[in-house]
Order: C-alpha cells, then sequence, then structure tokens
C-alpha cells in the first residue's frame, strides 16, 4: 500500500510542477501577444496548482498512518 501511496504523492507533485510551468509559459505569452485568453489560462493553472498542493496535503495527512 505504501507504493501506491508514493506513486499518488508523485503523481501530485509533478503535476503541480507542470502546472506551473504552465502558468509561466502564459504569462510570457501573454505580455507578447497581449490577449485575455492567456492570462485566464495563467490564473487556471495557478488555482489548479494550488487545488492540487492542499489536495496533496490533505491526501498526506489523511493517509499517513496506513
Amino acid at each position: 500500500m505504501s507504493s501506491l501511496r508514493m506513486f499518488h504523492m508523485v503523481f501530485i507533485a509533478v503535476s503541480v510542477i507542470l502546472a506551473a510551468f504552465v502558468a509561466a509559459w502564459a504569462v510570457q505569452e501573454y505580455q507578447a501577444a497581449h490577449a485575455i485568453g492567456y492570462l485566464a489560462s495563467a490564473a487556471a493553472s495557478l488555482a489548479a496548482g494550488g487545488g492540487l498542493i492542499v489536495y496533496g496535503t490533505k491526501f498526506q495527512r489523511k493517509t499517513r498512518t496506513l
């Protein structure tokens, strides 16, 4: 069971890193093109990354005793 828990935590961490890279890319594109869609994408990616951090923290606390 521990390996499945660890895989889940690694997957969440990789997803947070991906969300941060997508947000950085979207900000860069917004600075170049000034299209509001890129700004919305950056905000959505940051929100998703924040949500994943909260989820990962709660998951870790819940499964600590397994």
